[in-house]
């Protein structure tokens, strides 16, 4: 299949490391600007406001509704217990990775507790997704470990989900998301780029943050937002002039004036 080949594609940890510091900004402009219209995981949110940034390689783990036959306490023990996909999941992600999950973006029930990201965060995980909802927000809170999800629901997984399978392509708030996508989060949400994409993205959002913030500078001294931004060659040429002088902040105006005085 086309996902299988694409997830083959070789992703350095220096790649994932840089996507780790650029903006979701910047990452969802230069994705739009290939043809990738919606990359972000609208309505998610951290469950601990300190614990927001990281990358990983998507490990994905689907739901389907339960049913009360099958969904039963007794149906998770013994263990170990290959039946219970979900700590299936937590026992086998890989360092670095991110369990995306697929919850139908129903929140009536946790997708997790605290204790699940607890593992995983032993095990050297990324972070833990979900367009559901957690349980044990107030441990959450504490932990250190970047956990986003739509609410904490107190209501135990078995209420209303079951997982289906892993490792196979789902859709995680409505973005399709494929074992091995590249999974950015930072404050302001999460966004998943394709995998075949990701040192691109590296090297063209990280240009991009830098000009962000070169034009910020100059919007916040008082110029008008035509003429700057978006830039044009004249703008871009003087963002050019003042990294070569070193990109100090109190320098966007100075330079951009010493360039009107030539011309």
């Amino acid at each position: 299949m086309k996902y299988q080949l694409k997830h083959e594609i070789p992703v350095s940890r220096e790649v994932i490391g840089r996507l780790k510091n650029v903006s979701s900004g910047s990452l969802t402009t230069e994705l739009f600007k290939k043809g990738l219209r919606q990359c972000f995981l609208v309505g998610l949110r951290p469950m601990n406001p300190n614990a927001v940034k990281f990358a990983g390689e998507a490990f994905t783990m689907r739901m389907i509704a339960a049913r009360e036959d099958i969904d039963t306490i007794e149906t998770l023990t013994p263990y170990p217990n290959p039946m219970n996909l979900q700590w299936e999941a937590v026992e086998n992600i890989g360092e670095g990775q991110v369990l995306v999950i697929d919850s139908r973006n129903d929140p009536r029930a946790a997708s997790a507790g605290a204790m699940l990201p607890t593992r995983m965060k032993v095990r050297g995980a990324a972070a833990i997704v979900t367009d559901g909802s957690f349980r044990d927000g107030q441990e959450l809170a504490d932990l250190d470990f970047p956990a986003y999800g739509r609410q904490v629901t107190a209501s135990t997984r078995l209420s209303y989900h079951h997982v289906a399978d892993l490792q196979v392509p789902i859709s995680c708030a409505d973005v399709a998301v494929y074992p091995g996508d590249i999974i950015v989060g930072d404050g302001d949400g999460i966004t998943v780029i394709p995998r075949h994409l990701a040192a691109e993205m590296a090297d063209l959002c990280e240009r991009r943050d830098q000009l962000e913030k070169y034009l910020s500078y100059r919007i916040g001294a008082g110029e008008p937002l035509y003429g700057v931004y978006p830039p044009t060659p004249q703008v871009r040429a003087d963002f050019e002039a003042w990294q070569r002088a070193g990109a100090c902040p109190e320098d966007a105006v100075h330079i951009r004036a010493e360039a009107a005085n030539v011309r």
